[in-house]
């Protein structure tokens, strides 16, 4: 039929034929040479964007002789506090210091009304002048008397009367000398004067007031004693115990003989930056509370601290030597507990649980799970992952900083 026509496909020619032979020899070709540069190790195959094992930081823990401590808190206290009492009666003349000054033993801090006593003090006096004017003559009249018994003038009662007159005198001398010490003593009463070096505290009575009132004290003033300082505190008695055993002394040597080191730091010190010396406990444990109440001097040349300060005390118990030491950034926590990441000699990270103890600045000490010669990842931990390869770095500086004011903590 006219309207609808079909065409054959015109055939291929030759020349395209053997071009396309031509073509596939080549490719044939191609994928064998690849195969055999495979075959002989020449290319290896990677898995379409893959990365590079990632890069991190190891060292190995740094190997110190540790001491553990033990910290309490406590309070601190003067080492003598006296309050300063009027003893004789009289008027508060004059005040020789300032309130709340830094006073030397001996100062002269008050002066009450002296008149009185230098009066008392010279009648007693005058009447130990007549007691010696008396023994005077009692002791010629027995002598003379002795002299006439032996020439048959005088009687045996005359001279037993004279001896008596004279032991008298003696007696009366002594009891005369009695009063001028008592009255020299009263005297010194009205000059109060500092029983030792310490700070003052306010003045609590005015001058013009009569003070020492017959049966009332009349309480002056306060000093204490700030340089050295005491520092109370509270420990059970296994803590105790673990210090008392650090030095493996007797315990029935008293702990003031036994050299127990501390140290302390107030409120606005970072750490523990001061020093003294354990030097007191108690004899029995408060049975309420189940404690031992613990006394340390410490120095305050410079009387900065004040008593009644609250500090925070550290007392060394154990020393460990050749503990392990890891940064503290080093040491991880999930639900199975602390654990550090490791690299093994294949290069693949391995969790490595531990158990941590005292900390050293800003290091822990490895107690159990690590060994001296694991290399501990220290940078990079973001990117390692336990089971998968890392490119490891050796660290090149310390790995734990030495620590200078505070080397431990408990």
């Amino acid at each position: 039929m006219r309207g609808c026509e079909s065409r054959a496909a015109p055939l291929a020619s030759p020349a395209r034929a053997r071009n396309r032979r031509a073509r596939g020899n080549a490719v044939a070709a191609m994928v064998l040479g690849l195969a055999a540069l495979c075959a002989d190790g020449g290319c290896r195959s990677r898995p379409t964007g893959s990365a590079p094992p990632p890069e991190v930081t190891v060292a190995r823990p740094d190997v110190r002789n540790v001491t553990d401590y033990i910290t309490f808190t406590g309070n601190t206290a003067a080492t003598d506090s006296v309050k300063l009492v009027a003893r004789v009666e009289g008027y508060l003349e004059k005040l020789h210091f300032a309130d709340g000054a830094r006073v030397n033993k001996g100062d002269t801090l008050f002066t009450i009304q002296q008149e009185p006593y230098l009066a008392q003090l010279a009648q007693a006096r005058a009447q130990l002048a007549a007691q010696r004017a008396s023994l005077w003559h009692a002791q010629t009249e027995f002598k003379r008397y002795s002299g006439l018994l032996k020439e048959d003038a005088a009687t045996q009662t005359e001279v037993d009367h004279w001896r008596y007159e004279r032991e008298a005198a003696e007696a009366g001398v002594h009891g005369a000398e009695a009063q001028v010490s008592i009255a020299e003593l009263n005297l010194s009463y009205t000059i109060v004067k500092a029983p030792f070096d310490g700070r003052l505290g306010r003045h609590l009575v005015d001058p013009g007031n009569v003070v020492g009132a017959m049966g009332q004290q009349t309480t002056l003033a306060e000093i204490d004693r700030v340089d050295p300082l005491y520092v109370y505190f509270t420990i059970d008695e296994r803590d105790l115990l673990r210090i008392s055993q650090r030095k493996r002394v007797s315990a029935n040597r008293p702990i003031s003989q036994r050299p127990i080191p501390i140290s302390f730091g107030v409120m606005n010190e970072e750490g523990f930056p001061r020093s003294g010396q354990l030097d007191f406990a108690s004899l029995t444990v408060e049975s309420t509370t189940g404690t031992l109440q613990l006394r340390a001097t410490v120095p305050n040349h410079d009387l900065g601290l004040l008593p009644g300060l609250f500090v925070r005390i550290r007392v060394p118990t154990v020393e460990r030597p050749g503990a392990l030491v890891v940064p503290g950034d080093a040491v991880s926590f999930d639900q199975q507990g602390e654990y550090v990441l490791i690299v093994n000699g294949h290069n693949v990270v391995e969790r490595r649980g531990v158990k941590t103890g005292t900390q050293v600045g800003d290091a822990l000490v490895i107690e159990e799970g690590l060994k001296p010669d694991d290399w501990v990842i220290v940078e990079g931990l973001l990117q390692a992952i336990p089971g998968r390869e890392v490119n490891p770095h050796q660290e090149t500086g310390p790995v734990v900083r030495p620590v200078k004011s505070a080397p431990a903590t408990g």
